[in-house]
């Protein structure tokens, strides 16, 4: 994964970006500058919060990064897996609905999601919901894809 440009938001685009990760996790960010770093052969593209990977855009909507989460614990689009869970969600596997023990009340199939494991509330990865709340608890099937997980190339980018 290469770097392709690297430039300053304006201030109306972090104004819109603020906005839509409040909305969207319930995280107000205290971010001075905010600089867009686009990769290659990636659909996330990092946003630096005064020089640190804290958010992204994940095909063009605004999220948190896991480092992001785990700084700023998000209120809002939350998942918990169990301590099973762990190893595969750590790996990149896509969430299932047996690890699956607590979701937000609001999730609604694409919504972007941040994965945490129940026992510390620490950020495991960030995915993007297949089904409804309703449906994430269950016995069997996949209820979350990963898009980016602790010890990925977007992680350990810087």
């Amino acid at each position: 994964m290469q770097v392709i440009s690297r430039h300053n938001l304006r201030n109306d685009t972090i104004r819109a970006f603020e906005s839509s990760i409040l909305s969207t996790f319930g995280v107000e960010l205290p971010g001075s500058t905010y600089e867009l770093v686009e990769l290659s052969h990636s659909q996330i593209d990092l946003v630096l919060l005064d020089k640190e990977p804290l958010a992204c855009y994940i095909d063009g909507s605004p999220s948190l990064t896991v480092k992001g989460a785990n700084t700023y614990a998000p209120s809002k689009n939350i998942v918990f897996v169990d301590q099973g869970a762990i190893r595969f969600v750590s790996n990149g596997a896509d969430i299932m609905k047996p690890g699956i023990t607590r979701v937000d009340s609001s999730i609604e199939p694409g919504d972007i999601v941040i994965v945490l494991e129940e026992a510390h509330e620490k950020a495991l990865c960030i995915g993007r919901s297949i089904v409804p709340t309703a449906d994430m608890l269950g016995s069997s099937g996949k209820a979350i894809e990963s898009i980016h997980y602790v010890g990925d190339e977007i992680y350990h980018f810087f």
